[in-house]
């Protein structure tokens, strides 16, 4: 049974350190720094990838003639493009696409859905600082594009580099980790001394792409359910109300526990950054876990939270899990599933806190892929079950969580312990 024997294997990664999880491979910490110099067509901008730790790549400019720096990340996706572009969860983050060719479908009309999102984007702008490909598509072919890549970065003030040979990059950001970038256009690289080496992971990317106002909605949904924005994609927002859920989207610090009794139940979204820096969602959610009764969930981000909100640390990974194509295996079942993922921290859950268990595991590197509680409604998942772009094997995750909220609504089941002990005390004294 090749999923049970994939879920003993993950099983047994899952119970090592995040130490012993380090992914071990060809080294190129010793070799001489890279200097890659692709040819550029006369006349054209050339631009320059150079790395904190000294490797340089010299291609052509297809986005805007500015200057950046993020952490340099890679995602093996091999479409969707402007959905990563527009992930917030990017923010801060110099994109490689280990997909040779970006660019062939151009960019999409901003048409809205019935419930007034963005359908073809998961935010309202390129949310990734730079964007580094091997070969930009200069003419693109589809038929609701209309665009260019090369337009849309221009526009909206985002360099982008083409030319770079992406396995050779990548093989040194599996190597020595997610680094440091600076990506510009100009006829000759930035001076390296002089580059303000900012990494993005020390502010907190979750204040600067969570909502400001509380928005709602799908208006007329039968349950009401709190979503938690640490930087929500459109798509979790749509998932929610397709399955007839009205959505409050409130501030990643917004105050949860002085109305409890109004959300039949709770919704944590992903988010750019280190989950450390929300201290406020963390201790809202504690406080949460002490006295609520209704259904909790929590995607990417969100699994973070609620795993430090229930007593467990985080740690960095090394390079991170970015792409379309990771396996998660369910360790209720067995079930391997193939997931979509953009993080680049982890829980570390090789001891659980009294009455919580790991849910799903990463196959590949044994990491964690969501946590459950024992006895309340609560759980999380790591992994992107809206997808968008991506695979759409656990999307019935948000049919499941409205489920479980209705179930609790019509059964009468009250917000808090407090509201449940004075109904009972109501009820022995009528």
């Amino acid at each position: 049974m090749p999923f049970l024997a994939a879920a003993s294997a993950a099983r047994t990664m899952a119970k090592k350190t995040p130490t012993q999880l380090a992914r071990t491979l060809a080294s190129v910490v010793d070799a001489p720094k890279l200097h890659a110099h692709y040819p550029v067509v006369p006349g054209s901008l050339t631009a320059h990838l150079q790395l904190r730790s000294g490797e340089t790549f010299t291609g052509g400019s297809f986005g805007a003639a500015s200057a950046t720096v993020g952490e340099t990340v890679f995602t093996t996706s091999l479409v969707g493009y402007p959905e990563s572009m527009t992930d917030p969860s990017y923010r801060g983050q110099l994109l490689v696409f280990t997909q040779p060719l970006i660019g062939n479908y151009g960019v999409p009309r901003r048409t809205r859905d019935s419930y007034g999102l963005l359908k073809h984007f998961e935010s309202e702008r390129i949310q990734c600082s730079g964007v580094v490909v091997s070969d930009y598509a200069t003419k693109y072919s589809h038929w609701n594009a209309v665009e260019s890549l090369s337009e849309w970065c221009a526009r909206e003030g985002v360099p982008a580099i083409t030319g770079v040979d992406t396995r050779a990059l990548v093989h040194i950001l599996r190597g020595q980790g997610s680094t440091l970038g600076s990506l510009s256009a100009g006829a000759q690289p930035l001076d390296a001394a002089s580059i303000a080496w900012v990494d993005p992971n020390a502010d907190n990317l979750v204040a600067q792409a969570s909502t400001d106002d509380i928005r709602v909605f799908n208006p007329a949904g039968d349950v009401h359910v709190a979503l938690i924005d640490c930087g929500v994609k459109y798509n979790i927002i749509r998932s929610l109300c397709d399955q007839g859920a009205r959505v409050s989207l409130v501030p990643w610090n917004h105050d949860v526990m002085a109305n409890l009794s109004a959300y039949d139940g709770i919704f944590i979204s992903n988010g750019p950054g280190s989950p450390t820096h929300c201290t406020e969602t963390i201790s809202q959610l504690r406080r949460a876990f002490a006295v609520y009764q209704r259904p909790i969930f929590g995607i990417c981000m969100g699994n973070q939270l609620m795993g430090l909100a229930a007593g467990l640390n985080a740690y960095k990974l090394r390079f991170g899990n970015r792409g379309h194509n990771q396996p998660a295996v369910d360790l209720t079942n067995g079930k391997c599933v193939i997931t979509s993922q953009n993080h680049g921290y982890a829980l570390d859950d090789s001891v659980m806190p009294e009455g919580w268990a790991r849910y799903y595991v990463n196959a590949n590197d044994g990491s964690n892929e969501g946590i459950r509680h024992l006895e309340k409604p609560f759980r999380s998942v790591q992994f992107h079950p809206e997808a968008k772009g991506g695979p759409l094997d656990t999307g019935y995750l948000f049919a499941e969580f409205v489920d479980s909220v209705r179930a609790a609504k019509q059964a009468g089941l009250a917000a808090t312990l407090s509201e449940d002990c004075s109904a009972s005390a109501q009820a022995a004294t009528a």
